[in-house]
């Protein structure tokens, strides 16, 4: 069923979504917090858009002249995307296109000139062994099977300016294998934070963020703790919604 339903804690932005499909969850709200953003930023590009939380929350943290731009590939949740922007009235600021990653071209993004790229991909692997929903965009949305991380590092590679930012939402289990894949990309790995659900849990999630042609410097920030013991959100991702 589809309703229109606030944004987290942001009062003044809505969001439409689906719940028969899926809702979006924290890590949409957390990435576009972790990343770096410069005032001089002018493009910024989301993979894997979704209904576009992301770009709603990036269109808080950056001047009116910087461009948003998702990208989805399913035409039920592109329609959300658009009729969520359109709603918000942030269409001059905000495109989505209902294209596959792997199709962009130069006509639609040029190469070469963009300055960040965020992505919450599917998180899984498709195997023929994989446990898949029945609902083709859970499975979508969840699973690899229209996207993986080799094609995604690869498209922003072509689409980022020399120096530019990719940052990636992914679980921390995929650690290893997206370090590797990014340095051998020609990307520096440059900020990870670790992020747990409770105190005294193992990290579930992990936020990366690496620069195209970037020198050698990592920073490991302090460890993000989702939930107080009473299952309520910490002061520090409270204040993500303000």
């Amino acid at each position: 069923m589809e309703v229109l339903n606030d944004l987290v804690g942001y009062s003044n932005l809505k969001i439409y979504q689906n719940s028969d499909w899926f809702s979006f969850s924290l890590d949409s709200v957390l990435l576009p917090n972790f990343v770096t953003i410069k005032s001089d930023v002018k493009l910024i590009v989301d993979f894997c858009t979704g209904n576009a939380p992301i770009p709603l929350i990036l269109s808080t943290k950056t001047l009116p002249t910087t461009k948003i731009i998702g990208v989805e590939i399913q035409e039920d949740i592109y329609n959300l995307a658009k009729k969520t922007i359109f709603y918000n009235k942030l269409e001059d600021r905000i495109f989505i296109y209902n294209k596959d990653i792997n199709d962009l071209s130069n006509d639609d993004i040029a190469f070469g000139t963009v300055d960040i790229i965020l992505c919450n991909p599917p998180y899984f692997k498709f195997l023929d062994t994989s446990n898949i929903n029945n609902d083709v965009h859970k499975t979508i949305a969840r699973h690899e099977v229209k996207i993986n991380l080799e094609q995604i590092v690869k498209k922003a590679f072509f689409l980022l300016k020399n120096g530019g930012i990719i940052a990636l939402v992914h679980r921390t289990e995929r650690l290893v294998e997206i370090i590797k894949l990014l340095e051998s990309s020609n990307f520096a790995v440059k900020k990870i934070r670790f992020v747990y659900p409770k105190k005294g849990k193992e990290s579930n999630l992990v936020l990366i963020e690496a620069r195209k042609n970037g020198n050698d410097g990592l920073k490991v920030l302090s460890p993000l703790i989702v939930h107080d013991n009473l299952g309520n959100y910490t002061t520090e991702v409270l204040k993500m919604f303000e």
